[in-house]
């Protein structure tokens, strides 16, 4: 095998890497520190379309986590991104939060149920069966169906919650048109993300909880990617995937001394 070149950009998923239903997880502070003080170029990245980037700033300042709104990158912007890319000025539907919504304008698109070009699916926790109802009749009558991730379920305090991906495959089976996802694994929102500190894969690395989403999106973004086990793939349920990482960790602490 090749040599790798030195990691020179972080990329690293947030929840159950970072954070863990609202608490930084241990070395996570030190982790960013040790980024900003080096200068390293960083993203920190997550599927989760609710909120902006913005207020993602000021949730993880409350924790101690000094992150800037310029090295946030949501499944919303990726999708933003992906839609002004391809239709500039268009029209959406969309079942979503403030970080989609706002993500939308920014690009000057008008949100619309009168004959939109896409149907936008992104995480809320009021889901519901009217909205839904509206998706798959407007996906009918022609709308495109894009997707902010596949994430079929995320974590809340008292257990998993049923979330996007769970939404998305509803619509599926009610109108025969699956999404596309802007979301990770999609290496489109990895190489965005890059493109937005002037990184390249080679000398990237992924940081992630997840085997099927962060470590695959690393894996075929060309990125080195490194897993942790503070989140949700366990050491037992590794070996169950047709991949594996580059590296396991116990948690982000294990990595500070990389950068």
């Amino acid at each position: 095998m090749a040599e790798r070149k030195p990691i020179e950009s972080w990329l690293t998923d947030m929840d159950g890497v970072l954070i863990h239903e609202g608490v930084p997880i241990p070395g996570a502070d030190a982790f960013i520190k040790k980024l900003r003080e080096t200068g390293k170029p960083f993203l920190v990245l997550t599927n989760n379309s609710i909120y902006t980037a913005r207020d993602l700033h000021a949730r993880l300042a409350r924790m101690g986590l000094e992150v800037p709104v310029e090295n946030i990158w949501t499944s919303a912007l990726a999708t933003a991104k992906f839609l002004d890319d391809q239709r500039p000025g268009g029209t959406a539907y969309v079942i979503g939060e403030a970080g989609l919504t706002t993500a939308l304008h920014d690009i000057g698109y008008v949100l619309t149920d009168h004959d939109p070009d896409y149907v936008v699916l992104g995480e809320t926790r009021t889901y519901s069966f009217e909205a839904m109802t509206k998706a798959v009749r407007l996906i009918n009558n022609g709308a495109r169906f894009i997707c902010t991730n596949p994430d079929e379920t995320g974590p809340s305090l008292e257990g998993p919650l049923p979330a996007t991906g769970s939404v998305a495959a509803l619509i599926t089976k009610a109108t025969g048109k699956e999404p596309y996802f802007a979301g990770k694994p999609n290496p489109l929102m990895m190489r965005t993300g890059l493109n937005a500190i002037g990184a390249h894969s080679e000398s990237s690395a992924m940081i992630g909880d997840r085997m099927d989403t962060d470590i695959l999106a690393g894996l075929e973004a060309g990125m080195q990617t490194f897993l942790v086990l503070t989140g949700l793939t366990t050491q037992a349920e590794i070996d169950r995937f047709p991949f594996r990482p580059s590296k396991i960790v116990d948690s982000i602490a294990d990595i500070v001394d990389r950068v």
